[in-house]
């Protein structure tokens, strides 16, 4: 696997697609640290470390909805291995006027766009939540 961020968003935007109440991927830190910005903005209810089908670490992640439509609207990657997208804080963009969320990886760990804003750090673009 080449990109194991794009795996586990695309895992996720499979699932709640079809309505699932969680979704299982490989478990590792960068995919954690993304999963707690998702949980603190409130696009996942939560996510606990499991061990996978096949005996390998795994992360379930639970799936949020709101009257039966998926919360995550939009799920997409920005930063991929052929082709980094790094920003400043400056030119960090706003998802939607600021209604979806920027993931961020930065000197001083993975956050949204608007704690980058604030801690003033510019970084690699992960991808955008709407």
């Amino acid at each position: 696997m080449t990109d194991p961020i794009a795996d586990m968003l695309t895992r996720i935007r499979n699932s709640s697609m079809r309505g699932k109440s969680t979704v299982i991927t490989p478990a590792s830190k960068l995919r954690a640290w993304v999963l707690d910005v998702l949980a603190d903005e409130g696009y996942i209810r939560g996510y606990e470390k499991v061990t996978g089908p096949d005996g390998h670490p795994a992360i379930e992640i639970s799936l949020k909805y709101y009257e039966g439509t998926p919360v995550i609207r939009e799920l997409k990657r920005v930063s991929k291995p052929g082709r980094r997208v790094y920003m400043g804080v400056d030119d960090i963009p706003q998802v939607r006027q600021g209604l979806g969320v920027s993931i961020v990886s930065t000197s001083k760990g993975v956050m949204s766009d608007a704690a980058a804003r604030n801690a003033n750090v510019g970084g690699e673009v992960l991808c955008t939540v709407f």
